[in-house]
């Protein structure tokens, strides 16, 4: 669902900065990840690192904010194709997560992965962490626009889990048949 972009060492160094705190931050996490490794694995000096993130707090929120950006866009693109293909709504999200689960750095949610890694001592990242949810749980109850509320959030406590089971590493083709099943017996209801 996040195509890996190539890092460009000659792109601006906020760039660099934020391509390689993402990347870290999602694969080893964000209190595991110190400011002095993404210096190093951006190329830049600490005068500009804090020139353009004047702490860690900073770096997180603007990491938070484009992984926002990035995975909704293409849950959202790939969710809405699926659908414009004709493919039922079950089948649909299905296709869409396995697409993102079988992605060889999968690591599950960065917004599940922040809250519990942060929790409510980090009262900034646990609002992004909510606002990425609540914009989730729209471009589901958008694309189940007939569905009861009760119905779409138990959709998305059903995805969430599927998040969960795909990132402990239940095969993934697996967790989605079960969770397509969980949905057709949800709708049909």
């Amino acid at each position: 669902m996040l195509a890996d972009s190539q890092f460009d060492a000659s792109a601006p160094a906020r760039e660099r900065i934020l391509y390689q705190a993402s990347a870290l931050f999602y694969q080893a996490g964000i209190r595991a990840t110190g400011i002095d490794r993404i210096i190093a694995e951006a190329g830049v000096t600490k005068v500009t690192f804090y020139r353009h993130f004047p702490s860690k707090q900073d770096l997180i929120i603007a990491f938070l904010q484009r992984r926002h950006q990035c995975w909704l866009a293409a849950f959202s693109a790939q969710l809405t194709e699926a659908l414009a293909q004709g493919q039922s709504f079950d089948r649909a999200l299905g296709t869409t997560l396995l697409s993102w689960f079988q992605e060889e750095r999968f690591r599950g949610c960065a917004f599940i992965n922040a809250a519990a890694e942060l929790g409510n001592d980090n009262p900034q990242c646990m609002a992004l962490v909510q606002m990425h949810k609540q914009q989730m749980y729209s471009e589901i109850a958008s694309a189940l626009r007939a569905q009861p509320q009760w119905v779409i959030q138990s959709v998305c406590m059903l995805v969430e889990g599927a998040i969960v089971q795909a990132q402990i590493g239940k095969n993934s083709e697996e967790v989605i048949k079960s969770l397509q099943q969980a949905l057709k017996g949800l709708l049909a209801a």
